[in-house]
Order: structure tokens, then sequence, then C-alpha cells
């Protein structure tokens, strides 16, 4: 019985990505857009933070009140530019997108749970922000900081390493994967029934 409810699922969303899969490639682009904007205003508030006396530029300076801030004024930011505007994006062209979709097709999408019910708890999620810090230790070792305390780094040494760290991590893992996902999406979608 569950893998009737399963087949059932996954027949609705080959059906889902071959009748829209330019929505889900404009929702896809769209996500990478977001997530570049965020990147680019994070590294613009860390470089404004040390100018404007946010935060002092050597790390053996900060205080609790400056991470604290530092961290407050950085979710307002991003907050303000990327996720307002993204989140009122998505609202309104998922619901032009939907009104424009037939009666049938759409309660089709509703009866059978298309987009789900509510969230899934995991404890994923561990085992990446583990990958990364491995990758940023790598990184302050190739550039001879092993051994350097860190009150004398400075503020945009940590933001710089750790985020090549980060590019690291997506491209050796996450072009794979995107790789693979892309490849059972088209498998699934030619998959005959």
């Amino acid at each position: 019985m569950a893998e009737t409810g399963s087949e059932n699922n996954e027949e609705i969303w080959k059906k889902f990505l071959r009748k829209h899969w330019k929505m889900v490639i404009l929702f896809v682009i769209g996500a990478i857009l977001a997530l570049i904007g965020a990147i680019l205003v994070f590294l613009r508030f860390v470089g404004d933070a040390q100018l404007t006396g946010l935060v002092p530029e050597m790390l053996g300076l900060w205080t609790m009140k400056h991470l604290v801030t530092f961290v407050l004024h950085l979710i307002f930011w991003e907050v303000l530019y990327i996720g307002i505007p993204v989140i009122i994006a998505i609202a309104i062209i998922f619901f032009l997108w939907w009104k424009r979709l037939p009666d049938e097709e759409r309660e089709e999408y509703k009866r059978k749970n298309l987009f789900g019910t509510g969230s899934r708890s995991t404890s994923g999620g561990q085992g990446i922000s583990l990958v990364i810090f491995i990758a940023f230790i790598i990184k302050v070792f190739r550039d001879g900081k092993w051994n350097v305390p860190i009150a004398d780094w400075t503020f945009d040494y940590l933001v710089y390493s750790y985020l090549r760290a980060l590019i690291w991590v997506v491209i050796i893992f996450g072009i794979p994967i995107a790789i693979g996902g892309i490849g059972w999406i088209f498998y699934k979608m030619k998959k005959n029934p």
C-alpha cells in the first residue's frame, strides 16, 4: 500500500515536471540569483562593518557585544535586501502561475498533495558543517597561519577563508550531486509508466 502512494506521488511529480518545466527552471534560476545576492550583501556588509567601526578589524579585539551586534545587523540587511524581495517575488509569481492553471489540474495537485503537508524534522546538516570546517582548517594550514594566534588574523581573512572553504565544498560535492539529480529527473521523466 505504501508503494502505491509513492508511485502516485512519483507520477504526479513527473506530470508536473513535464507540464511546468519552464516554471521550475525559473524558480531554480531565481534561487541561484538570490544566493548570489545574499553572498554579495554579506561581503559588502563585512567591509562596511569594519569601515564604520561596528566591529574592530583585528579579531583579537572582538567582544561578545561586537559579535552579537554584527550578527543582528547582518540578519537585518540580508532580510531587507534579499529576504523580503524574494518572498514577495515568489508569492506574486506563484499566485499568478497558480491562478492560470486549469481548475481540474489545480484540484488534482491539491488532491494528490503535490507540495506536501508540512516539514519533516531531520538531524542532517551537522555533517556538511563539519566538512566545511575541515576545509577551513585546510585553508588556514595552507596559508601558513596554523601557528599564528587568531588575534592576529584580520576579519577579512577569516570571512574570505571560510567563504573559500564553502566554495570548495560546493564544488567538490554540489556539482556531482546536481548532475546526478538532473540525470535522475530526466531518467524518471523518460521512464515508461
